[in-house]
């Protein structure tokens, strides 16, 4: 579904448990100004508070848990519909099997049961009744659903998946998984955020050439020494041909972004080098947005041992 340039909101609605956090979180991820559990009577203000702002598609997380507002809910999308706005119900849904399954692994009360019930409306004994009671108010919301998603046997990966296919932009214009490219020395500790990590302490290194030790893997003639050996030759290309088959695939699994750390013993010279020519070559191989960053390059105990040498000598 494309919003063109009109302004949008959607409304995220259904069942609890049938995954409408991981719903509102793809429509964040599109773009999209978020709030969950908003009472009825100030949606349209905030919704004109939002437009006023620059913020021209909103998410609104409305269900049970409104309470008594909740009667109110269809009034107030007639109230935010306009020729410039449209407006559009997102229903989820599982089967009572899967929810009471999930409310047992969470172990979380019903929003409808007993102790959790807001308001004047009736709890439910238990979570089953509760599902019966949230059904029975949500039908006038799930008349108005321009979309239905039965979540009782995809995972939250794929719920993802099909809100973005959606209620995303054209497919081009969907935001892709960002991958990050870090480099470090092992001196220095493992990065506690890497998502896979390579090591070229293997390769020759550098710092033992004495004209090539002050400099680091961002200079040509430090990038030229490593592309000279044939090991790092191979390396590059076998961590090409990886990261070719592996990131479209974590892309595919609904992954937002991914930390791939390439370390040597201080994170100046062999690491830096091959990061670069990895990021270029797998880039263009995936068209996937690839950054590099270079956490110990500008070490200052690095720089200060470079200067006892150079006294030394």
């Amino acid at each position: 579904m494309s919003m063109g340039s009109r302004g949008c909101v959607v409304v995220v609605t259904g069942l609890s448990g049938a995954g409408k956090s991981t719903a509102l979180h793809a429509l964040e991820d599109l773009g999209y100004y978020c709030v969950d559990n908003l009472p009825t009577p100030v949606s349209k203000q905030t919704v004109d508070v939002c437009e006023a702002s620059g913020i021209h598609r909103v998410g609104l997380g409305i269900d049970v848990r409104v309470g008594a507002f909740l009667g109110d809910a269809t009034a107030a999308l007639d109230q935010i519909a306009t020729a410039e706005r449209e407006v559009v119900v997102l229903f989820l849904d599982a089967s009572d099997e899967v929810l009471l399954r999930r409310f047992g692994e969470t172990r979380r009360p019903h929003p409808l049961s007993k102790g959790s019930a807001r308001g004047t409306q009736p709890a439910a004994a238990d979570v089953l009744e509760g599902l019966r009671l949230e059904r029975e108010r949500l039908a006038p919301l799930r008349a108005r659903a321009a979309i239905e998603i039965d979540t009782s046997q995809i995972s939250v990966h794929e719920l993802r998946r099909r809100v973005i296919a959606r209620l995303g932009p054209g497919r081009a214009e969907q935001p892709r998984m960002e991958t990050r490219i870090l480099t470090f020395g092992f001196k220095y500790g493992l990065p506690i955020d890497a998502n896979l990590v390579f090591d070229v302490r293997f390769l020759d290194n550098p710092y033992f050439v004495p004209e090539l030790r002050a400099l680091s893997g961002t200079d040509a003639a430090v990038r030229q020494f490593i592309a000279d050996n044939p090991d790092a030759q191979a390396f590059v290309q076998k961590t090409e041909d990886l990261l070719a088959f592996l990131l479209p695939r974590y892309e595919a699994e609904g992954k937002s972004y991914l930390t791939i750390a390439v370390g040597c013993t201080g994170g100046r010279h062999r690491s830096v080098a091959l990061a670069v020519e990895i990021a270029e070559r797998v880039g263009k191989k995936t068209a996937l947005p690839i950054t590099v960053v270079h956490r110990d390059v500008g070490r200052t105990d690095m720089m200060t041992n470079v200067g006892r040498a150079a006294e030394r000598a």
